[in-house]
Formats: C-alpha cells, sequence, structure tokens
C-alpha cells in the first residue's frame, strides 16, 4: 500500500525503486478562487517496465486513477525510474526530465558505452518502450506546478531534483540514497562522475528551500527536516 507522506503527497514502493504520486497545488488564475481549483495529479519517477502494473494499482488505492495524472516528473534516465513510462495508461500526462538524458528516454540517442553504466543503459534501453506523451526538458529554475527544479548532474548528466516550497517536499531521485535511516551519495559503481555528485549534494543543499519531506529514489524516504538531512550530509562529506 502507498504511505501517506502528507496530506498531497504518497510513496509508492516497487522493485526497489520509490515513485511518488502528488496532488500538486492548482493551478488557477489570479481572479480564480483558489479553493475550488483541482489540484494537479503528478507522478515523480514511475519504476521499471515490471512496475507498469503494480504503480496504475497502488496510485488507484490512493483514491486517484493512473489516467488522471497530467504530469510525469523524471529525475533521470535510469530504466528502474523510467522503464514503466511507455506502459502505463497517461493519456494527456506531459513528462518532464533533463535535456542532457531525453534523447535517451525518446530513442533519439543512446547512451555511451565508454563506461559502465552507459553499457549498462544501453544493453537496457530496449526493454523500455518510447513515451506515447508529449516530453519536453527542464533546466536549472524552471517551475513545474509548485515544483522548482535544480540540475543535479553526477548520477548522470541530465540528473534534476524537483522541489515545492508550497508542499515542503523535495524528489531528489538517485543523488543519494538511504540505509537504516543515514544518507549517502550515489555510489561510484552506479554514477557517471562521483565528484560532479558531491557537488550537486552541496550546491541542492546550499539553494534549496527548507523542506520536510526528503524523497530519494531508494531507500525510506524522510517525512521531517529533510533539507535539514541533505544539509548535514554535506557537512560529512565536505
Amino acid at each position: 500500500m502507498p504511505a501517506r507522506l502528507s496530506e498531497h503527497c504518497w510513496v509508492i514502493e516497487l522493485r526497489g525503486v520509490n515513485a511518488y504520486l502528488v496532488a500538486d497545488e492548482p493551478e488557477t488564475d489570479e481572479d480564480a478562487d483558489t479553493e475550488d481549483a483541482e489540484r494537479v495529479l503528478t507522478l515523480v519517477d514511475v519504476g521499471s517496465p515490471l512496475d507498469a502494473t503494480r504503480l496504475a494499482r497502488e496510485v488507484e488505492a490512493t483514491g486517484h486513477r493512473i489516467e488522471d495524472v497530467e504530469r510525469v516528473l523524471l529525475t533521470h534516465y535510469d530504466i528502474d525510474h523510467v522503464g514503466g513510462i511507455g506502459r502505463l495508461d497517461l493519456r494527456d500526462a506531459t513528462v518532464y526530465m533533463g535535456a542532457p538524458d531525453v534523447d535517451y528516454l525518446t530513442g533519439t540517442s543512446a547512451p555511451a558505452v565508454d563506461s559502465p553504466k552507459g553499457a549498462l543503459q544501453r544493453v537496457l534501453a530496449p526493454f523500455a518502450r518510447t513515451p506515447r506523451v508529449d516530453v519536453e526538458t527542464v533546466a536549472d529554475g524552471e517551475e513545474v506546478g509548485s515544483f522548482v527544479v535544480y540540475e543535479t548532474p553526477g548520477h548522470t548528466a541530465g540528473h534534476v531534483a524537483y522541489v515545492s516550497d508550497h508542499l515542503s517536499a523535495a524528489f531528489v531521485g538517485d543523488l543519494v540514497v538511504e540505509s537504516d535511516g543515514d544518507l549517502s551519495p550515489s555510489p561510484w559503481a552506479i554514477s557517471d562522475d562521483t565528484e560532479a555528485v558531491t557537488e550537486s549534494i552541496h550546491d541542492l543543499a546550499d539553494r534549496m528551500p527548507a523542506v520536510e519531506i526528503l524523497g530519494m529514489g531508494h531507500g525510506v524516504p524522510f517525512m521531517r527536516n529533510g533539507s535539514v538531512r541533505l544539509a548535514e550530509l554535506g557537512e560529512r562529506i565536505e
């Protein structure tokens, strides 16, 4: 069952990876009544191709439907985070992703094989179907609903985090991992550039607003003091 992180945020545990469902702040005109506006159903990452059926079922368990999702925020290109995108009934959703990773998602280009990570991405790419919905690139400082995009390269070149001050939540993909209550940087064995990972942790901790929820791709998300925990990690790895 999905675990509720706050009134409008859920974590959905899939096969070794987390997806997040968010009922984002409604988009209204200046003269519209915000209280009467519908929230925008948003997924953050979607798991592997094997997770699509389970993800749709878990979304229903929150009282929503997968076909009502209007936005998908992808943190980066790895099959365990994006592999289900072409197998979900997303209909009118728009997918958002950091520019350096988008061509891999759409099949326009393939990851380089000059690193173990790139070679693995290329081997697994055929198992992920091309999205049947619109895909838009995002860059540092851009806004998608209540979320601000923060470029956090290192794990992949196009890795990004999505931070909502309104929802007091940050979704950071594989920038960090959680184990037994502790955070650590994305491991060298599965990252493009570990020095860039460290720099991205420091940069995000310095620039993002204070938030309670910190949702990572692997591990148990923090429901309290999320930005504080990220800052503490930054201090440990200086």
